[in-house]
């Protein structure tokens, strides 16, 4: 049981670390969430301090998510009794509440997309590269990121279903519960989105140069 608690309060804490709160600060000189959507993301990161900021920002928030899975699976190893496909999950949930949640930034994050990614990537390569190419095609189709996000959160589960190798821990056998709660919260974080996007009134992005 230590074992599960431990790596649920680093997981989280890991996630809690929002990065685009301390780039924006220290690049544009303002916290992010009083610009644009208000959200500590990379989308508006971009729209609200460049192009630069919102590079390093994506890179941070999948490393935050490869780190947390990492560190659950190193547990494993000091952790004999543990159930190590467990300790993946309850860092991959943690990891992303702690991105929604951040416990050092007034629990008010970003939409765990980027964090996500880097849970799926680590977690099942395979998995991870089909739903990131499959949000990003979904992006160019519609120039909406937040129809890529939650379109690719959907295809998670379902490939759980069918692809059974390639998991860093086990043979992902037990990965169709967690597969749904990941689902679940990043739609659940996008439902202004959502809405937004069954009114008409979205917002897209440019794919031109400024």
């Amino acid at each position: 049981m230590a074992a599960y608690i431990i790596i649920a309060i680093i997981a989280y804490a890991i996630g809690s670390i929002n990065f685009s709160v301390i780039i924006s600060k220290k690049i544009a000189g303002f916290d992010v969430r009083e610009r644009g959507s208000g959200n500590a993301g990379s989308t508006n990161m971009l729209r609200s301090v460049g192009k630069k900021a919102a590079a390093i920002t994506l890179l941070c928030d999948i490393l935050k998510g490869i780190v947390a899975i990492l560190i659950a699976v190193i547990a494993g190893w000091i952790f004999k009794d543990a159930d190590k496909a467990l300790l993946v999950q309850i860092a991959g949930i943690l990891v992303i509440v702690g991105h929604t949640f951040p416990i050092f930034f007034e629990f008010k994050g970003g939409k765990g997309v980027a964090t996500s990614l880097g849970v799926l990537l680590i977690t099942n390569w395979q998995i991870g590269l089909i739903c990131l190419v499959f949000a990003l095609v979904l992006m160019l189709l519609t120039r909406m990121v937040s129809v890529g996000s939650v379109g690719a959160a959907i295809l998670f589960p379902v490939l759980t279903l069918f692809i059974h190798s390639n998991y860093l821990v086990s043979d992902g056998s037990g990965y169709f519960v967690y597969s749904i709660i990941l689902a679940v919260i990043v739609a659940f974080n996008h439902r202004e989105n959502i809405q937004r996007i069954l009114n008409g009134t979205e917002n897209k992005i440019s794919f031109k140069k400024s």
